[in-house]
């Protein structure tokens, strides 16, 4: 958890229960430059595999959270969909700014490849799911394959490859220039101390500068760079009445993503909801998710 108090991650995220899973390990190191690179496993009650993989990716405006708050709850439902969950840390940047989260990522992605065969992995289904900056991370897991600018091979595994066969992601901030803008748009307009331009918003935290002041690398940040033909499927939901990470930001995501994949994006407002809200964990919605993910990866 981050320790220093911000108004984008206020209190504490409470831990979820994991006591009725009967299979899992905690914090084995995925790399070993920071005592954040660690990562759990959770397997399904039966079956010697090799499973599919679903990385659960936290939130936390960058800053905050961890892998195993009560964030993964609803994702613990792949279980009882024969897929193996990985929830990940990663570097938050009160340690380390921009892109030392996305390394992280992609050589947790590189050691689940590498250790397939011990953990009843199946290398060649791997998924990643997040929501908030966690969706954010989970969209870069799935544009920024074999980007070298994007990869840091020292973290291990370099003989790997990074990339995933299909990406969830939920309410995923995008292009940080615009988000003051698109809040404004939807009657959200922030006050200025918590104007997303600000020095001390979670984005110029991440990015270490203030991000007005670096808009080439608030570009480099974008996934929207990255959309190119070849890339695996994604599903994206947000909230319409999202105050925190504007609606558009995934919406012009998708739509980019849609004219260059017709076929690879399914993408829905959900009409009624706020950031990080309730809707998504319904039942029905992660029934969304698990038919997304079994057409993608049970081929």
């Amino acid at each position: 958890m981050s320790t220093q108090p911000h108004y984008a991650v206020p209190f504490p995220i409470p831990e979820a229960n994991t006591d009725h899973i009967k299979r899992k390990m905690f914090d084995l190191p995925y790399a070993h430059s920071s005592p954040a690179q660690k990562l759990d496993i959770y397997w399904p009650e039966e079956g010697n595999g090799p499973f599919p993989v679903v990385i659960s990716i936290h939130g936390g405006a960058f800053m905050g959270g961890d892998k195993r708050d009560i964030q993964i709850k609803p994702m613990f439902e792949v279980l009882k969909h024969n897929y193996v969950l990985v929830g990940v840390n990663y570097r938050l940047s009160g340690e380390a700014t921009f892109p030392a989260l996305i390394h992280d990522i992609k050589a947790a992605i590189r050691w689940i490849r590498a250790n397939a065969q011990t953990y009843l992995f199946d290398p060649h289904r791997i998924a990643t799911w997040g929501g908030s900056a966690g969706g954010y991370l989970s969209l870069m897991a799935g544009v920024t394959a074999g980007i070298r600018e994007l990869d840091d091979p020292s973290l291990g595994n370099a003989d790997q490859p990074d990339h995933v066969q299909a990406v969830v992601s939920w309410f995923p901030p995008t292009d940080f220039l615009k988000m003051d803008e698109q809040l404004a748009e939807s009657g959200f307009a922030p006050l200025p101390e918590f104007a997303h331009s600000g020095e001390n918003s979670p984005e110029s935290l991440l990015l270490g500068r203030k991000i007005t002041e670096v808009p080439d690398l608030v570009r480099v940040a974008n996934p929207e760079t990255y959309i190119r033909p070849g890339l695996p499927p994604f599903f994206i939901q947000h909230g319409r009445l999202d105050e925190t990470v504007p609606y558009q930001q995934s919406l012009h995501f998708a739509n980019q993503l849609a004219a260059v994949n017709p076929q690879g994006v399914t993408y829905e407002i959900l009409p009624e909801a706020r950031h990080a809200d309730p809707a998504f964990e319904t039942p029905q919605n992660i029934q969304k998710v698990l038919n997304f993910l079994d057409k993608a990866l049970r081929f």
